[in-house]
């Protein structure tokens, strides 16, 4: 499967957390200056579950990404460099369809009015459905034909249902698939066809 050439901005939509939210960053930092896990780096987290590559117990990965998604303001996850622009710019042409496994809606809008501009946060569709394994039916019902994601399993269960997905390259997602991948989002905006 190849990048597509020029994707139309209606047509495509986007994950929230390691796509448009910088939460590795996040997760790393509060590790770090909350609760003294400060021996590992972005380059360590090999897996989605990042339990399973860090020496960290899973119930504090819990709480931290816990306090991320129930405050994402208060705990200072920050936009991607470069996501706020783009999708500025897509935000002229089209709704910014976000669809996020996240379970909690309200946080991730006081999130977006913390760092996107009026214009921007009027044109973006929020879901936020609780649950990785269940993006296809969103993905279907804002007939979206690409969506850019971190998460391996998610691309790749979109690509078996001719969904074109971009996995946004991060450790956790490398050598777990072989589809077309994203490094940052000046690419992003390379391939949207914003005229």
């Amino acid at each position: 499967m190849e990048k597509p050439l020029k994707i139309d901005p209606t047509k495509i939509g986007f994950d929230l957390d390691g796509v448009i939210a910088n939460t590795a960053e996040a997760f790393i930092r509060i590790a770090c200056e909350e609760h003294g896990y400060c021996s590992f780096t972005l380059d360590d987290i090999t897996n989605f579950q990042i339990e399973d590559c860090i020496g960290m117990p899973a119930v504090l990965v819990e709480q931290i990404f816990r306090d991320i998604l129930e405050d994402s303001v208060a705990t200072g996850l920050m936009p991607m460099v470069g996501a706020v622009d783009v999708l500025g710019k897509l935000a002229a042409h089209a709704p910014v369809t976000v669809i996020t496994a996240r379970p909690l809606k309200q946080p991730v809008i006081d999130w977006f009015e913390q760092f996107f501009p009026r214009k921007t946060r009027d044109a973006i569709r929020l879901v936020a459905m609780g649950d990785h394994d269940d993006k296809l039916r969103y993905v279907r019902e804002h007939k979206l034909q690409y969506f850019i994601d971190d998460r391996a399993e998610t691309c790749n269960m979109l690509a078996a249902a001719d969904i074109i997905p971009l996995v946004y390259s991060h450790p956790w997602n490398r050598n777990r698939h072989n589809l077309p991948t994203v490094e940052n989002w000046q690419e992003i905006h390379t391939l949207l066809a914003l005229g």
